[in-house]
């Protein structure tokens, strides 16, 4: 679990287990907080058919936001960088249309630089490595089953909660 600097989530990995019973999903989670030294607040248990679980999978709604202004403004000024430099590429080869235009080059480069970081920066918001998590525990809730929620801070923490979760079920997943 490497710290991505687009992303303003402090816990990035999200781990989820899924269990058929409560017992055997307080269990776990009593035995991942042991195992793997973690707090109440990081592991969550969402009860079979509840409906508003969603608090549970993303504990913090400031951590989105910051991962959307974060990103853009990252890959948004990296598009500028890109796009300058190759202008200034294109200007040192003595390309005609950019010698003769340079300044229009220049911002438009800039602007085409801006628009498709911003547009990798959407991808990254997006996380699409969530509905790994999501989507199952979202259709296991629906069918009556106990799904245990994990938030590690650090790897280590991640990689005990994962041994620990696998001692308990087959069903364990995660997000990158």
């Amino acid at each position: 679990m490497t710290r991505n600097p687009l992303i303003g989530d402090e816990a990035s990995t999200g781990i989820a287990a899924l269990f058929d019973t409560k017992s055997a999903a307080n269990n776990a989670a009593e035995r991942v907080c042991y195992e793997a030294h973690l707090k109440r607040g990081q592991v969550r248990l969402v009860h079979p058919y509840e409906a508003q679980f969603g608090r549970k999978l993303e504990p913090d709604n400031d951590a989105i936001v910051r991962t959307v202004v974060r990103s853009h403004l990252m890959m948004g000024a990296l598009g500028a960088v890109i796009g300058l430099a190759v202008v200034g590429i294109l200007h040192r080869q003595e390309i005609d249309a950019v010698v003769q235009n340079a300044g229009p080059a220049a911002g438009a480069a800039i602007f085409i630089g801006i628009v498709l970081g911003m547009l990798l920066a959407g991808l990254v918001t997006a996380r699409a490595d969530r509905q790994l998590v999501i989507t199952p525990v979202r259709e296991a809730v629906q069918h009556g089953r106990w799904a245990l929620l994990v938030h590690p801070s650090s790897s280590r923490q991640c990689d005990d909660a994962m041994r620990a979760l696998r001692n308990t079920t087959t069903e364990v997943m995660r997000t990158a």
